[in-house]
C-alpha cells in the first residue's frame, strides 16, 4: 500500500513537472544571451558576468522560491491558485460598506487576469522560437526555415490540447525531467573549467552592478526578469496538483538545473565570447547539437503548456463567476477539478501567438515584447497578497507592510526595466491585456445593467403568491421548473407564462444556480429546498467556481431531498432575452453594441448546464437598452 502510495506521489510530481516549470525551465535558452547581445546589452566582462549571475540567482530566490512558493502560495482558495483566486479569496462583498476597497481588489484582479492572456500569446512565440533558431548554427543556411517550422510546431501543440492536462502532464513529465538533467549536467562541465563563476552568488556582485551602471543597468534587468517568467503561471496551475509538489519539483530538480546551466552559459562566455549569440546551444560539443536541438524543441512545447493550461484554468473561473461570457468547456478529468479545455480560447491563443511569430521573426526581437504584462501582474500580485495577510491570515500591520514593499520594490524595479521595452514591442501583450480587460468590464456592467432593468418586470414572490389565485388557471400535470438569478422574485418565464397561457402545473419549482466565491461546495451546502404552499417550491444549488453543473446531478438530488422523482414529466422555462440597442451616445451605444455581441455568443443555458433539449421551453422578450 505504502509503495503505491509513493508511485502516485512520484507521479504527481513528474507530471506536475510537465506542467508548471516548462515556461521557466525553458528560459536558459535565451535569457542570459539577451543580458550581453542586442542594441542595449552590458559589455562582456568578468565584473559584468559576475553582477549579471547574480542578480539571476537572487531574482530566482527571492521571486520564485521566496515569494511565490512560500508566501503567495498560502494564499490557495481551497487549494486553488491563481489571480482570480487570489481575488475572490479577498473581495469584500459588494454590499458591505468596503465599497472602495471591493472596486480596488475587482479593477486589480481583473487587470491581472487580463494581463495573463498577453503573456499567453508570448510564452508559446519566444519558447519555440529559440529552441528552433538552434539550427542556425547546425547550418546557417536554414535560417529562413525557423518562421514556417516554429509555426508548424506551434499548431501541433495548440491542437493537443483537447487530450487535457493530465494527459499531457503524463507525457510531458518524462520529457522535462530529462531536460533539466540536460541543463544540469551542461552547466557543471563548463563550471568545472571555471569554478571562479561561482562568485556570483555573492550578493555584493549585483548589488554592485547596479551601482556602477546606474540607469544603463535598467536595460540589462528586463532580460534578467526573462529567467523568472513563469511564476503566476506556475501559482494558476496550483489547483492541478496541489502545493507539495510543486514545491518539491522547484527546489530538487527545477532550481538547481537552472542556475547550474546559467553559471555553466556565464563560465562558457567568458573563455569563448565569440559564442556570444547563442551561447546555450554552444555549451554542448558538437556530436550533441542536433539532439540537443530536438530536446530543447520538445521542451519549448511544454513551456507553452504550462501557460496555456493557464489561460484554460482562469478562464474557467471567469466565466463561473460570470466576468465574462459562458463558453464550451470540456472537462478532461474526472478525478481532478479545473482541469478543463476550451475550444475558443485554444483559438484565440492560437491566432494571436502565430501573429506574434509573423510580427517577430525573432527570440531577440519578441524578448523586447516579453515581459511587461508580466511583471504588471506580478506587482498587482503583491497588493492582493497584502490584502491576504491582512484580512485571510490575520498578520500585523508590521509585518504585513515591510514584507510587501520589499516584494514591491523587487517587482517595481522589473516593471521599470520592461516598461522601457513598451514602445519596441511591449505594447502588444498590453494591446491583448486591455482588449480582454475591456471584455470583462463590458460584460460585467452589462449583466448589471441588465438585472436593473429586468427588475421593473419583478414581482417579490410571496407577495405574489399571497395574491395568487388557482381558479384564474387552468392545472395541467407534471412539474415545471423555472430557471432564475434570484430566488425572491417571480421567475420572468413563469410570469409570461401565466399571463398569456393561463396555465399553472400541478408543481412550480424556481431553480437557482449559484456560483460562489470559493472553488468547492461541500454536499452538505449544496441544495437548498423551500416550499411556499400552493404547489409552489424554490430550489437552491450551489457550486464552486470549480465544478462542472450538470442537470442531472440536480434532478437526482431533488429526487433525493423527496421533491420529485426523476421518471415524473419536467418541462424546463427559460427566459430569453433580445437586446435592442437604441439610447445613449455614440460611445455609450458602442459598449453597448459589445455587449449585445458577447451575449450573442455566449453559451445557452440549455447547453451550459446539460438540460435535456426535448423539455426545454423559451419565453422570448425585448428589452430595451
Amino acid at each position: 500500500m505504502k509503495t503505491k502510495l509513493n508511485k502516485k506521489k512520484s507521479l504527481i510530481l513528474l507530471t506536475a513537472l510537465g506542467v508548471v516549470y516548462g515556461d521557466i525551465g525553458t528560459s536558459p535558452l535565451y535569457a542570459l544571451k539577451e543580458c550581453f547581445y542586442g542594441e542595449h546589452a552590458t559589455p562582456l566582462s568578468t565584473e559584468n558576468m559576475l553582477g549579471v549571475l547574480s542578480l539571476i540567482f537572487w531574482s530566482l530566490i527571492l521571486i520564485i522560491s521566496l515569494k511565490y512558493l512560500v508566501l503567495i502560495m498560502r494564499a490557495d482558495n481551497q487549494g486553488e491558485g491563481g489571480i482570480l483566486a487570489l481575488m475572490q479569496l479577498v473581495l469584500p462583498d459588494e454590499k458591505s460598506k468596503k465599497k472602495a476597497k471591493h472596486a480596488l481588489v475587482l479593477v486589480l484582479g481583473l487587470f491581472g487576469a487580463a494581463l495573463l492572456y498577453g503573456d499567453g500569446a508570448l510564452t508559446p512565440a519566444i519558447s519555440v522560437l529559440s529552441a528552433v533558431e538552434g539550427l542556425e548554427i547546425v547550418t546557417p543556411g536554414l535560417e529562413t526555415y525557423v518562421v514556417p517550422i516554429t509555426i508548424v510546431i506551434l499548431v501541433g501543440l495548440f491542437a493537443i490540447q483537447r487530450f487535457g492536462t493530465a494527459g499531457v502532464g503524463k507525457l510531458f513529465g518524462p520529457v522535462m525531467l530529462v531536460w533539466f538533467s540536460t541543463l544540469a549536467l551542461l552547466g557543471i562541465i563548463q563550471i568545472a573549467k571555471y569554478p571562479a563563476i561561482l562568485m556570483a552568488l555573492n550578493p555584493y556582485h549585483a548589488i554592485h552592478f547596479l551601482l556602477v551602471n546606474g540607469h544603463t543597468s535598467l536595460f540589462v534587468l528586463g532580460a534578467v526578469f526573462l529567467v523568472v517568467t513563469g511564476g503566476e503561471a506556475l501559482y494558476a496551475d496550483m489547483g492541478h496538483f496541489g502545493i507539495s509538489p510543486i514545491r518539491k519539483a522547484w527546489f530538487i530538480v527545477v532550481l538547481p538545473g537552472l542556475l547550474l546551466n546559467y553559471f555553466g552559459q556565464g563560465a562558457l562566455l567568458l573563455h569563448h565570447p565569440e559564442f556570444l549569440k547563442n551561447p546555450f546551444y554552444y555549451l554542448a560539443p558538437k556530436w550533441a547539437l542536433i539532439p540537443l536541438i530536438l530536446l530543447a524543441m520538445m521542451a519549448t512545447i511544454i513551456a507553452s503548456q504550462a501557460i496555456i493550461s493557464g489561460a484554460f484554468s482562469l478562464t474557467f473561473q471567469a466565466v463561473q463567476l460570470n466576468y465574462i461570457p459562458r463558453l464550451r468547456i470540456v472537462h478532461t478529468s474526472r478525478e481532478e477539478l479545473g482541469q478543463v479545455y476550451l475550444p475558443k480560447i485554444n483559438t484565440f491563443l492560437l491566432i494571436a501567438t502565430i501573429l506574434v511569430v509573423l510580427i517577430f521573426q525573432s527570440s531577440s526581437n519578441l524578448s523586447v515584447a516579453y515581459g511587461i504584462a508580466i511583471t504588471v501582474t506580478m506587482v498587482i500580485t503583491d497588493i492582493l497578497a497584502f490584502f491576504a495577510m491582512r484580512s485571510i491570515w490575520k498578520w500585523s500591520l508590521g509585518l504585513a507592510l515591510p514584507l510587501t514593499l520589499f516584494f514591491m520594490a523587487v517587482d517595481a524595479s522589473f516593471l521599470t526595466a520592461n516598461a522601457l521595452k513598451i514602445v519596441e514591442g511591449g505594447w502588444f501583450p498590453l494591446l491583448i491585456a486591455f482588449f480582454v480587460f475591456g471584455c470583462f468590464r463590458i460584460w460585467r456592467n452589462g449583466q448589471i445593467m441588465l438585472r436593473r432593468k429586468l427588475s421593473k418586470y419583478q414581482l417579490k414572490i410571496k407577495e405574489f403568491l399571497a395574491k395568487f389565485d388557482k381558479e384564474d388557471f387552468q392545472k395541467v400535470p407534471g412539474i415545471a421548473i423555472y430557471m432564475t438569478t434570484n430566488l425572491s422574485e417571480v421567475p420572468i418565464a413563469l410570469q409570461y407564462n401565466l399571463k398569456h397561457n393561463k396555465v399553472i402545473h400541478e408543481k412550480t419549482v424556481a431553480l437557482e444556480i449559484r456560483f460562489m466565491n470559493h472553488p468547492v461546495v461541500a454536499s452538505s451546502e449544496r441544495i437548498t429546498i423551500q416550499d411556499l404552499g400552493e404547489g409552489v417550491f424554490t430550489v437552491l444549488v450551489k457550486y464552486g467556481y470549480y465544478e462542472e453543473v450538470d442537470m442531472k446531478d440536480i434532478l437526482q438530488w431533488c429526487e433525493e431531498h423527496k421533491l420529485f422523482t426523476i421518471e415524473e414529466q419536467k418541462s424546463f422555462f427559460l427566459a430569453r432575452q433580445t437586446l435592442l440597442n437604441e439610447y445613449g451616445n455614440l460611445f455609450k451605444k458602442m459598449e453597448d453594441a459589445v455587449y449585445i455581441f458577447l451575449r450573442s455568443n455566449s453559451l445557452d443555458p440549455t447547453r451550459y448546464f446539460k438540460i435535456p433539449t426535448s423539455d426545454v421551453f423559451e419565453v422570448g422578450m425585448q428589452i430595451k437598452i
